[in-house]
């Protein structure tokens, strides 16, 4: 008789907060990047705000070495980019998928 199928749980769920993935870290780069589409010099100056934001999230554990590596190239082309090399990169649908790389691009 001590059997019953709803019984509570002996030990609490593992509640850890929710972590980023790539594709959200991606999805905040792009956003912060068309908020300032026709700004590049403002649009550059938060893509570097975001890039502290994932390098203390490295730092914690919350974000990988590859994910931080992605996200490194792309801040990269991003901050070297000039007005029109900006628009590019923020019309390139692949440059904003996961596993992006940097390959020469045709023109």
């Amino acid at each position: 008789m001590g059997w019953w199928p709803f019984k509570r749980r002996e030990k609490p769920l593992d509640e850890e907060p929710h972590m980023q993935g790539a594709r959200m870290w991606i999805q905040d780069l792009r956003d912060v990047c068309e908020r300032c589409y026709d700004d590049p010099s403002e649009g550059q100056r938060q893509v570097r705000q975001v890039r502290e934001e994932w390098t203390d999230s490295h730092s914690k554990g919350e974000v990988d070495d590859s994910l931080l590596e992605g996200l490194e190239r792309r801040a990269i082309k991003l901050l070297q980019s000039d007005g029109d090399e900006w628009l590019k990169w923020l019309d390139d649908e692949d440059f904003w998928k996961p596993g992006w790389r940097d390959e020469p691009r045709e023109e």
